[in-house]
Parts: structure tokens; sequence; C-alpha cells
């Protein structure tokens, strides 16, 4: 046993500090990034804000309404290859090139995924998605994806260490996600004791993953506009939003009447309700970690997303960054026990 005694951050533990800008609008910063990717050298341009693949977040109609932002949505991977087919069948390359094919590691997923990415070229995006990234399995499970698919880029994760993000980026993926424990519905680090500060594991990761020409996405811990530019600041890549995403007429989820209000139902993949409604119940060997919340209806998303790209504009303004590929050079970060003044309650 050892312990380490470095503090590690969160989001809440940080501030920005403000620096000399020429910049007069935040109409004058650029969100969008080009990125060739390392392995697939594949070339992709957008703004790297990616909806969760969760069930009650990550849906065709939240990709088709996030690609006019150009905004990414990793797809839940509980669609059948038939639902894929209507939704390809729907919509141009516009959409597809945003929209990631979500997968787990088994043979059967292996091969839905063959059949999802045969549909259509303009489909680019393989997300391989498990809670416990340490397995070398998935390094394995890597590895044979990206044998079948050369000029796929692959994404892969969680994990929130340096050390496996660079195992992952050797096994083929060109994208790791980053983040155990830290979105608003998971309950991993309590059922577990298992995590690390999102803010610092982006930092660690990062900083491995660019090391190698690789990239990251900082998945999880997100509670308002400057969490996403805190880990844009950071070092993260791409931002992957789930809470912040839920509740939307585009998000998916079930929608349930109380008191004359209307809600939605919104569940970490790991709850007890995703695996009933997915896996027959949690499995005997296992325990739930994930919590069902349900969350006052939002109505569209366009409005969400667009208050989301404000705040990160907004921040770029006050380091000086044009560009949000320029924000972590811009970035200081200071340390603080207070982030806003709650008199009033929260927004």
């Amino acid at each position: 046993m050892r312990i380490e005694q470095e503090l590690k951050l969160g989001f809440k533990d940080v501030l920005f500090r403000p620096k000399r800008s020429t910049l007069k609008s935040r109409s004058q910063v650029n969100l969008t990034r080009d990125f060739t990717f390392k392995h697939s050298g594949r070339q992709w341009s957008g703004v790297p804000v990616i909806a969760a693949n969760m069930d009650s977040v990550g849906s065709f109609d939240m990709a088709k309404a996030l690609a006019e932002h150009g905004v990414m949505t990793a797809i839940h991977k509980h669609y059948s290859v038939e639902d894929w087919k209507g939704f390809i069948e729907s919509n141009d390359a516009s959409v597809l090139n945003n929209a990631m094919v979500s997968t787990g590691t088994s043979e059967d997923d292996f091969q839905k995924t063959k059949d999802i990415m045969a549909m259509s070229e303009d489909l680019i995006f393989i997300c391989i998605d498990i809670a416990n990234g340490y397995s070398e399995h998935l390094v394995d499970y890597v590895m044979k994806v990206r044998e079948a698919f050369p000029d796929k880029v692959i994404s892969a994760g969680n994990v929130v260490t340096g050390d496996m993000v660079e195992e992952l980026i050797l096994a083929g993926a060109d994208i790791v996600k980053v983040g155990i424990g830290p979105g608003s519905v998971c309950t991993t680090r309590v059922k577990t004791g298992v995590g690390y500060p999102q803010l610092s594991a982006i930092i660690e990761c990062g900083d491995a993953a660019h090391g190698l020409g690789g990239m990251i996405i900082g998945d999880g811990g997100c509670t308002c506009a400057g969490d996403v530019s805190k880990a844009f600041g950071g070092g993260a890549d791409f931002v992957m939003l789930g809470g912040m995403l839920a509740g939307h007429e585009e998000s998916g989820g079930e929608r349930i009447e109380q008191d004359g209000k209307t809600f939605m139902k919104f569940y970490g993949m790991s709850s007890q309700s995703a695996m009933k409604k997915h896996s027959g119940g949690v499995a005997k060997y296992r325990a739930a970690e994930g919590k069902t919340v349900l969350i006052p209806f939002r109505g569209t998303v366009h409005d969400t997303i667009n208050d989301i790209l404000g705040g990160v504009r907004s921040t770029c303004t006050y380091v000086g960054a044009a560009k949000l590929k320029e924000l972590t050079k811009r970035t200081t970060f200071i340390r603080v026990q207070e982030q806003e003044n709650n008199v009033y309650g929260r927004e």
C-alpha cells in the first residue's frame, strides 16, 4: 500500500486567472477545431463537444440537432442495426460525420459494429466504451477494432491516468476517454472507492496522450459552461456532456408528469434502471454504480448548447484566446475555496 500525497483537483477547486486581451467581442472567438487523428489519418473539423452515449442523452434526434452546431453525439449502443439503418437513410454526411458509433467489447458488439459501419462511409467514429478501462481485455479489443477499421477514428476508455492512456494509444486508439466517477448520475466512487478528480485526470492524461500524438475526451463532471471551459483549459481535446444535455426534447429520455409539471428520467448507464432495461436486471455478482433522477423538462437542446458555447467563448475573451485551440496555452488556474455567491441559490 502507498499514498500519493499530491492533492488532485476537480473543476470546483480552480478558476481561470484573467489576462489582457485584444478581443473586442465573444463573436471573434472561433470554437472550431481541425484535427488529424494519429492512427486513422482522418481529418475532422467541428466544435469538439460531444453528447454522451447514454440512452437518455445520446439519441439519434440529439445527433441531428447538435450537428447543426458542429457538435458531436456519441450514439448510445442500445439501438439495433435496423434502427441505425433508418437513421443513416434519413441523414446527410454532416450528421453522420458528427456521430460516434458506441460499442462494448463482446463478440456480438464487434459484429454489430461491423454491420453498422458497413452501411455508410460517412460514419467515421467508433467509441469503445467500458466502465473500467484498465482491463487488458480492452487493450486487446482496441487492437482488434483497429485491425478491422484501419481508417476509422477509434475512441476508447474510460481511464484516468497517463500510463493507461499511453497503452491504449499504442494499441490503436486515436482518442482516449478520461473520467471515472465524476458524472452527475455516477456512483462508482461511493460504491467502489475508486476515482480521480476530473481536472487533474484531464491534465495528466492530456499530457500523456499529446506526447504520443493522441487525443483525449474529458468525460463527466461538468455542471456548467465554466466547467466545460476548464476541461478545455486543462488540455482536453474534446469534452463529453451527459447531465448538461439531458432533459431535452432530443435527449430520448422517458417523460413523466408530476403535479402538473413535466420531468424526464435520467440515469447512469451502470444504474439499476439501465441494467433492468437493457440486461434484465443487476447481475448477482455486481452492484449498481449509478443513480436515477427526475430532471425538469428543458425544451429544445438548441438553447442549451448555444448557452454552453457562449460561455466557452466568453472564457476565451477573458484570457485572450481568439481560437479554442489557444485556450490551454492561455490558461493559468488559481486555486480557490469558493466558486460563486449562492445567497439567492443557483440559476
